[in-house]
């Protein structure tokens, strides 16, 4: 099958690499893709948000699946263009993109499904925002309504600094605190069937021992050795079925990749947040860990067919992502610095580890910075320990003038694991 992904990061050439090597895709495109993607998929300049134009160009390459990356486009409704042309399309509806696009809306459908969340209140005014952070107390959990892509929360124990995030957003939820570490649970669905995919956690924090400020994510592990064999059935149970049925009676079906961002709190598993797509960092380690070849689960979750699909097949190793960022990320980044190091991390630790682009372009002959999160260094091995071990070996190939990165990706959890 032909395919077109839509999309520029790190997730979506993490999408490419997948779909390059499953062998039903005959030709593989991307708009706008990245320095990356290029050497894996045919890159085509469109604007993303353009549910037009990214129609149009699927017709043009007679596209037999359409994949749509990020949260921007499927909120402005690209997936619907995309189907109204008569293409199957990997990605929700604009309507049922609002469980991303709108805190308050996924606080509401969690509401209508009895899905397990922290207790929260929808702010518009000052008041109402001095309200809901003295009612709830420190830590302050004060969230954008809207998109911000993936920058939105604050969570701090200053009351000044939670006030001053919650007045600067239109329309905030401001939620209690939940305890207890998180996880990262994928769901494929057609609107019906819900495929969960395994769990992984992100790193959210900016520094080591999670310190410094929130980011789009900083590096992400799977599997989860500490987690109850329990919880993915668990949250299908209690969680992504009653949300996606939930959706369904509402006449907003949610078809596509149904994120869960879970806590696992002292008093049972809790839904911090939903997303609409795929998530950054998280992709990397779970696509590397997926045998079974991904564009036939993503064309079944689109054509309505998944319950016909075989149970999902998975690797037994473990994976490791390490962002490399730009210097001052997540404040404004310093860009069009140039990238070295990339061919010998293929030439010397290629298969177990390689490199998705992020922020990157071709500037002539040389690969530069483009973004604030620049590259995905991913490794697998027989354990975390052999995964993290291979994907520092091979981040430590690579120069980026200013950049970062934490060094303590998956470190606690692979300790966990030997029992040290």
């Amino acid at each position: 099958m032909k395919v077109l992904l839509i999309g520029n990061g790190a997730r979506e050439h993490a999408l490419c690499r997948s779909l390059s090597l499953d062998p039903d895709v005959s030709a593989l495109h991307c708009a706008p893709g990245n320095a990356g993607i290029a050497e894996v998929a045919e890159l085509h300049q469109v604007d993303p948000l353009d549910g037009k134009a990214v129609a149009a160009l699927a017709l043009e390459l007679d596209a037999d699946l359409v994949v749509v990356g990020p949260e921007a486009p499927l909120v402005a409704g690209v997936a619907d263009a995309v189907r109204e042309a008569g293409i199957p399309v990997f990605g929700p509806s604009k309507e049922a993109a609002q469980l991303e696009g709108s805190k308050a809306f996924a606080k509401d459908v969690m509401a209508g499904a009895g899905v397990p969340t922290a207790r929260s209140y929808v702010c518009t005014t000052p008041e109402e925002v001095d309200e809901a952070l003295d009612a709830f107390g420190a830590p302050y959990v004060v969230k954008d309504d809207g998109l911000a892509a993936g920058k939105g929360v604050v969570v701090t124990a200053d009351l000044k600094e939670a006030a001053a995030h919650a007045n600067s957003c239109e329309r905030v939820v401001i939620e209690e605190f939940l305890d207890g570490p998180e996880v990262s649970l994928f769901a494929i669905t057609d609107g019906e069937t819900v495929l969960p995919l395994q769990p992984a956690q992100d790193f959210k924090r900016a520094l080591d021992d999670d310190e410094g400020p929130n980011t789009g994510g900083m590096g992400a592990y799977s599997p989860l050795p500490w987690a109850d064999p329990k919880l993915v059935d668990e949250v299908l149970q209690t969680v992504l079925q009653p949300t996606v049925d939930e959706l369904r009676r509402r006449g907003t079906p949610f078809s596509g990749l149904l994120y869960a961002g879970l806590a696992i709190t002292s008093r049972g598993t809790r839904v911090i947040e939903f997303n609409a797509r795929f998530g950054d960092p998280e992709t990397q380690v779970v696509l590397a860990r997926l045998k079974t070849p991904l564009a036939g689960i993503l064309l079944a979750a689109a054509n309505g067919t998944l319950a016909d699909l075989e149970p999902l097949r998975w690797s037994d190793d473990a994976a490791v992502t390490v962002v490399i960022a730009s210097h001052n990320y997540p404040g404004t980044p310093r860009t069009g610095d140039p990238i070295t190091g990339l061919a010998d991390v293929a030439a010397e630790d290629a298969p177990h580890a390689y490199v998705l682009h992020a922020g990157t372009k071709r500037d002539g002959d040389a690969i530069v910075s483009a973004g604030g999160r620049v590259l995905s260094v991913t490794a697998t091995g027989k354990d975390l320990n052999q995964a993290r071990d291979r994907a520092y070996t091979a981040l430590g190939r690579i120069r980026l003038d200013g950049s970062q990165h934490r060094t303590d990706i998956a470190a606690k959890a692979a300790k966990a694991a030997t029992g040290e």
